[in-house]
């Protein structure tokens, strides 16, 4: 499409337009009365000349560029928003002056363009955009001047019979907004591009609408699950994220049927984190503590109240449970991790920050579908959805497939963007819509309408406002009704998917919410319609760019952290999945999708995942003596050492004690240990001595499987007793020493008695004589 001679740039005022050098007193008495007439007028109020009243004729273009308009535009409403022939219609919205001079002379017009007769062509034209110029009637002057800075409210109506709207369909319009500024020139001061909906004949089909509604968000806890800021209750608190889409689902206009009670025209589908809901619970139930400060959190009462609304809105519209912690279950998945993405299942999994503890006395309870705990607890709902993944940027690998379903997940959200052939799904080519794709044996792709979800996440900061938006989307659904192909019988199925960081404006999000009820031919649906409903054939995933969307050192900390916790699981008595589960919880928050666009808040949270699991290991250890000086009493004395668990569950260790150079000190292995949780167990080592000293010894804990736990112990252990050889060698030198004792001693007595000198060498006298002096026994031992 192209621009007219007049409006080759966008400016044109005047079909075929306003010859200045032809033209110039017709001119001058056009702008003339347009200053006379908003000063009588006067200043009050946003109304609008009736057309009869307008000039017939459209001021001149200066060719100013789109940039140059100071006006900004912001429509809140057009309405109704399907017109039937011959109706008015009413568009309604702000004017804000951007720029630095009084604008004086309004004049404002809505022009349209040809008509859009499919949803291809709407797409189309987003590439080549309509200048709308096929009719152009007068423009309305509106009163008062424009200040710079001031906004002020407009409402313009015009019928269809002035638009000349022939047959159904959706017409692009350009609401144009002249006006003078210092210089008296007139000249487009503003502009927005919307569309007009006339519908008089029934739809192709019936057409069913559903919607995925998030309610997500990053992690504000850290590995131990102690939160790291009170950001989160800002974002539920009045005006926060959170409060706001919450707020816009609230204010969908309800109806009642006859003798029943108030419904809301749309239902949506709540996308529920655990891990979201788990946090807010903790904040509510207060006092909470917040790392790094001496105060508590000051959330309790907004957490508290977030979370009674969020119930009531859980009442009436259905709950999905997504993955604990909104995990990346294919950045997760295609790094080896796929039992993380595992544990995080609401059906199956088992991540919990506090796992279900079993009645006193009780058997052990299944900690299998912590994610459904949750939330069954938490807003009280009976029958949450749980095996459902939304994609992340809408794709998702084929082995990650093969993952969910193994952990109990049949179906999974996709984008039009991710299948090959997307757009068949979306009502893009001949057929009519189909929201139902298959994409392998046993998973069942649900198809997001890429347009769609991302017109509804921009329904605020889009051009020309919230109103521009929902009209856009009621344009869509229109044409998706109406146009043919299909089987005409077979209803259409759609599905809107926002982002999932949704920030929206409650009012104007609620309005395109309620849309849906205000096109013939459309309605709101479940997601158990739109799996029951038309399938199309999309071509299948096309895999995604970058699977690995987290950073590799980000992935490396997590594989690190992952390592050690299935070490550990090797010691737990008992069940591991319940006594691991806070720090399944802490692996699945640090690997959230929302982390792909916070790569440092990424780093952040892999790193603390990191020091948290090491510092597990560090909770059971060996306690050294004050001195580091162990002594033993005798050659088989026991090595008696003391360990401290720290844990909360009793965990299974090995003992190992070597002696430097291995010589001297033998100590057995006793095998595996069981250490009751929080306590203090000593352990008995047989030792044997094989010599006497002081020996250098290492004593260290490990898991069953040999993973280490706490630090080394260097002890120095000393023995006075004897050892077997010391004690043998001993015993023979005093035995040896005895048996020459014993010798000498018979030798002498053998001398005395018979008499004989010197081994018999010399005969004795038999008797002394009488005075002489009688020879005394030897003082020396005779050995």
């Amino acid at each position: 499409m192209s621009r007219g001679p007049d409006t080759q740039h966008g400016h044109g005022t005047g079909r075929g337009g306003s010859c200045p050098r032809r033209r110039s007193a017709l001119r001058r008495l056009l702008l003339t009365a347009l200053l006379v007439l908003p000063l009588l007028a006067g200043l009050a109020g946003p109304a609008v000349l009736p057309a009869a009243a307008a000039p017939a004729q459209a001021p001149g273009d200066d060719g100013s560029a789109e940039e140059d308009r100071p006006v900004r535009i912001e429509l809140a409403s057009t309405n109704p928003a399907t017109v039937a022939p011959g109706g008015p219609i009413t568009l309604s919205g702000t004017l804000t002056n951007t720029g630095e001079e009084v604008l004086t002379g309004l004049i404002v017009r809505l022009q349209r363009g040809e008509p859009l007769r499919s949803r291809a062509e709407l797409v189309a034209a987003d590439a080549d955009p309509d200048p709308a110029t096929d009719v152009e009637p007068p423009f309305l002057p509106i009163a008062g001047t424009l200040a710079a800075g001031e906004s002020r409210p407009f409402s313009y109506t015009i019928t269809t019979a002035d638009l000349q709207l022939g047959e159904d369909g959706v017409y692009p319009v350009l609401l144009n907004l002249n006006g003078a500024g210092a210089d008296g020139g007139l000249r487009r001061v503003g502009e927005v591009a919307t569309y007009v909906v006339q519908i008089g004949g029934p739809p192709a089909g019936p057409t069913g609408v559903a919607w995925l509604w998030p309610l997500v968000e990053p992690t504000h806890r850290d590995g131990t699950g102690r939160f790291v800021d009170d950001d989160l209750a800002g974002l539920v608190a009045s005006g926060g994220r959170l409060d706001r889409a919450l707020a816009a689902v609230e204010r969908i206009p309800e109806t009642a049927p006859p003798g029943g009670q108030p419904q809301p025209v749309t239902r949506v589908t709540l996308a529920v984190d655990p891990a979201l809901l788990e946090g807010l619970a903790l904040m509510a139930d207060g006092p909470y503590e917040i790392a790094g400060s001496a105060e508590p959190g000051e959330g309790t009462e907004a957490a508290a109240a977030f979370l009674e609304r969020l119930r009531a809105v859980a009442a009436v519209h259905p709950v999905v449970v997504l993955p604990y912690g909104d995990v990346d279950v294919d950045a997760l998945t295609t790094a080896g991790l796929a039992e993380v993405v595992a544990r995080s299942l609401p059906g199956t999994g088992t991540a919990a920050a506090v796992p279900a503890l079993p009645e006193e006395g009780g058997p052990p309870v299944d900690q299998r579908g912590a994610g459904v705990r949750i939330v069954r607890e938490v807003l009280r709902v009976e029958q949450p959805r749980a095996d459902l993944v939304w994609a992340a940027d809408g794709s998702l690998q084929g082995q990650t497939l093969g993952v969910l379903r193994g952990g109990g997940v049949s179906t999974v959200v996709v984008s039009s963007t991710g299948l090959a052939e997307g757009g068949t799904a979306v009502g893009l080519g001949t057929a009519g819509a189909a929201a139902r794709t298959p994409l392998a044996e046993g998973t069942t792709g649900l198809v997001a309408d890429a347009g769609l979800s991302t017109l509804a996440g921009a329904a605020t900061a889009g051009p020309g406002g919230a109103g521009t938006a929902r009209q856009r989307y009621v344009a869509e659904l229109a044409l998706l009704t109406r146009q043919p192909g299909g089987d005409p019988l077979a209803p259409r199925t759609v599905l809107v998917a926002p982002d999932r960081q949704l920030d929206v404006d409650p009012d104007g999000m609620a309005a395109m919410l309620a849309a849906t009820a205000e096109v013939p031919g459309l309605r709101t649906a479940g997601l158990d319609e739109l799996l029951a409903g038309p399938v199309a054939d999309a071509g299948g995933l096309v895999p995604p760019a970058d699977p690995a969307a987290l950073d590799a050192a980000v992935l490396a900390d997590v594989q690190a952290a992952v390592g050690v916790r299935d070490d550990v699981a090797g010691a737990v008595v008992g069940d591991a999945s319940a006594a691991l589960a806070p720090y399944d919880a802490a692996a699945a928050r640090a690997t959230s999708v929302a982390w792909r666009d916070d790569p440092q808040g990424a780093q952040r949270a892999a790193a603390d995942l990191r020091e948290t699991l090491d510092g597990v290991l560090d909770e059971v250890t060996l306690l050294s003596p004050a001195d580091g000086t162990y002594s033993l009493a005798s050659s088989d004395a026991p090595l008696v050492l003391t360990v401290r668990n720290d844990l909360p569950f009793a965990v299974q260790v090995r003992l190992q004690v070597r002696a430097r150079g291995g010589v001297g000190l033998t100590v057995a292995d006793i095998g595996v240990q069981q250490l009751a949780p929080l306590e203090r167990t000593t352990l008995q080592v047989p030792a044997e001595v094989s010599q006497s000293g002081r020996f250098s010894v290492t004593a260290r804990l490990t898991t069953p499987d040999g993973g280490a736990l706490g630090s080394p112990v260097e002890l120095q252990v000393t023995s006075t007793a004897y050892g077997a050889i010391s004690l043998a060698i001993t015993i023979g030198a005093a035995a040896l020493l005895g048996l020459l004792f014993l010798r000498r001693l018979v030798l002498f007595l053998l001398r005395r008695r018979s008499g004989t000198g010197r081994d018999g060498e010399h005969e004795l006298p038999t008797a002394a004589p009488e005075g002489a002096s009688v020879p005394l026994p030897p003082t020396r031992s005779p050995v």
